[in-house]
């Protein structure tokens, strides 16, 4: 099947910018929520082109996950962050976006590889956000190509449907700690929210948040507990598959939980939830509208990971939730020695 010229151009794309003081905290380091943001504006803008090649509905590529991306190397202010975006999957009505950070400086010249990412978009009408349009499909190198993305989109799917049946657990207000002061090192001490406005700064031509935006907050709210457990300099790992469970409307109040759940000598996990509610649908209630798991480590002032302070736990929940956090770190940890050992 003969793939039309705008349709090829359209399936990739390139964005760069300077890293400022803005992006970073208060050492340097760029946030891992700057990078997922710029990643997803990259994704969003080469779905939304991709999905406009055909006749019909005009469309925008609405984020509905983003798979386990890993934080390879840290990018500091003064560098120049260059985000490479391809379609290499899709499906009837969804596509996935891989995209690659490079950072340069601009002194030396040197690059590194900074972060790799997939991400899942549907196409959604501009006439009617609830109508999903079909994919323009794209063309592979090869039926081996074709046949690894259906099936990337089949785990995707499965895990989505998964992860729907786990979501809806109410997380307790995070706790003052002028008010109820807690033990250190616990998950109480240091779980932690934000509130935030959804304002048309933070949304799409629907009047729906950006998901770049959505990751910014979560980013946010872990770094948040990552440095209050170790009262040091932490940075984003690496976040595990990220599912937008529901859309965010314009006027809506988000609630953005974060909260420990396992930690290894060196890394910290924390479960981020968000909450949104309407302030004129009130009556519509609260509901969860995305989770994901984001893994810390904390740092000395050279840059080198330090031991993480043991997590004291209370409760049969608790528990229960540093289990699961041990066997998926255990489980990743075991898929990325496997992974070096291909690459020798």
């Amino acid at each position: 099947m003969s793939v039309p010229q705008a349709r090829v151009e359209a399936s990739s794309l390139q964005l760069c910018r300077i890293m400022r003081p803005d992006d970073a905290n208060i050492v340097g380091n760029v946030h891992g929520g700057i990078i997922l943001k710029m990643i997803e504006e990259a994704g969003c803008i080469v779905g939304t082109r991709h999905c406009n090649t055909q006749n019909g509905d005009r469309c925008l590529a609405a984020l509905v996950r983003v798979e386990k991306t890993e934080f390879l190397s840290p990018v500091f202010i003064g560098e120049v962050a260059h985000v490479t975006a391809e379609i290499t999957y899709t499906s009837k009505h969804s596509l996935e976006v891989q995209v690659k950070v490079m950072a340069e400086n601009i002194l030396t010249g040197a690059k590194k590889l900074a972060n790799k990412a997939a991400l899942w978009y549907v196409p959604c009408s501009l006439q009617n956000v609830d109508k999903i349009t079909e994919v323009p499909p794209i063309k592979y190198a090869s039926a081996e190509q074709e046949e690894e993305g259906r099936k990337r989109y089949e785990a995707q799917k499965m895990e989505r449907l998964e992860t729907k049946a786990r979501i809806e657990e109410v997380v307790s207000p995070a706790p003052n700690p002028e008010d109820s002061p807690k033990e250190q090192h616990t998950v109480g001490f240091s779980q932690s929210s934000l509130i935030h406005l959804v304002g048309p700064s933070d949304c799409t031509l629907h009047d729906y948040v950006h998901g770049g935006v959505t990751m910014k907050l979560m980013d946010e709210v872990a770094g948040i507990v990552a440095a209050r457990h170790c009262n040091t300099n932490v940075v984003t790992a690496s976040v595990d598959a990220i599912n937008f469970h529901r859309k965010i409307k314009k006027g809506c109040v988000v609630t953005v939980t974060g909260r420990l759940t396992f930690v290894s000598n060196k890394s910290m996990e924390i479960e981020v939830l968000v909450d949104a509610t309407s302030l004129v649908e009130a009556e519509k209630g609260k509901y969860r509208a995305v989770s994901a798991f984001f893994t810390f480590i904390s740092l000395d002032k050279d840059n080198k990971p330090l031991p993480v302070p043991p997590l004291k736990i209370d409760g049969e929940e608790e528990q229960r939730r540093f289990e699961e956090g041990k066997a998926r770190y255990l489980q990743n940890k075991a898929k990325r020695l496997a992974d070096k050992e291909r690459q020798q």
